[in-house]
């Protein structure tokens, strides 16, 4: 089994707001930078496996990503994941409709949603990012909660996604 050497997830929120008034402009500043590093284990900053794929989906279709067996790593291992600590999903700027995340109907993996038909609607070029450095993550339990179901929202063209995850096993 590989050994994670370290990860590291982060993002940046920058803005400018500016306003003129009598004779000068105030300007306000806004900024945030959220930054997650995880190395090999298994409690709160740490992971062991990783998953990176980009997929695409017909018009109308869906598929449900096992995460409990059903995926494999880089050296084409199987990743039975016990624990989701980051899930990132980055729908294609060409993509038309949008990359729905959730809404298993049977086995899902709903630790992240309030509940089991919670869908999240990434819109093209969005990006959907969630990270739980603790030492629960998102928990998944083979068999019964371990499908993570991703949709193509409407018909007459493809989606493509990017995702990624950082789990335990």
């Amino acid at each position: 089994m590989p050994t994670l050497s370290g990860a590291s997830i982060g993002a940046t929120f920058s803005a400018l707001l500016l306003n003129t008034l009598d004779r000068r402009q105030a300007q306000d500043s806004l900024g945030f930078n959220p930054n997650y590093v995880f190395t090999d284990g298994n409690g709160a900053n740490l992971a062991q496996q990783g998953f990176l794929d980009d997929r695409t989906l017909t018009a109308s279709s869906n598929e449900s990503l096992d995460l409990a067996g059903g995926l494999s790593d880089g050296f084409g291992a199987s990743i039975t994941f016990t624990k989701i600590k980051v899930l990132l999903i980055k729908a294609a700027d060409t993509n038309v409709n949008d990359v729905l995340v959730g809404g298993a109907g049977s086995n899902g993996f709903v630790t992240p949603f309030g509940d089991p038909t919670d869908v999240i609607k990434v819109k093209p070029g969005g990006m959907l990012l969630l990270v739980a450095p603790d030492a629960n993550g998102y928990g998944v339990t083979a068999t019964t909660g371990d499908l993570l179901k991703i949709a193509n929202s409407a018909g007459g063209s493809a989606v493509t996604y990017t995702i990624a995850l950082l789990g335990t096993l």
